[in-house]
């Protein structure tokens, strides 16, 4: 079941914020008005930070870089760029009616 996060006006463009959807953390990300989630975890660190880190465009790839080692993850496969082994989860994310939705990954609902 599709969870609602916040507001879109609550996220400033070009950053993003974390909320807890099916029990995992997600990094949700503003990019004009086109709304991102990707896990938060950072692989390499450990640490779930990837919602402070900063986002752009790498090679025509809409990215976020860890703030911790710096590695970009792009927002739409969650591959990493520096290690095509390393792959963070993806979220669907949609704006309803002004609020950030979320779906919650098929592994994350099953007991």
């Amino acid at each position: 079941m599709a969870v609602r996060v916040c507001r879109l006006d609550d996220i400033v463009p070009d950053t993003g914020v974390c909320a807890l959807v099916a029990g995992e953390q997600v990094a949700v990300f503003r990019i004009q008005e086109r709304i991102f989630a990707v896990g938060n975890r950072d692989p390499f660190s450990g640490a779930n930070v990837l919602s402070r880190g900063i986002v752009g465009d790498l090679g025509g790839e809409v990215v976020v870089a860890s703030p911790v080692y710096k590695q970009h993850f792009s927002l739409l496969t969650g591959r990493c760029l520096e290690d095509d082994a390393v792959r963070i989860p993806v979220y669907a994310a949609r704006v309803e009616e002004g609020c950030v939705v979320i779906e919650p990954r098929a592994e994350a609902a099953t007991p």
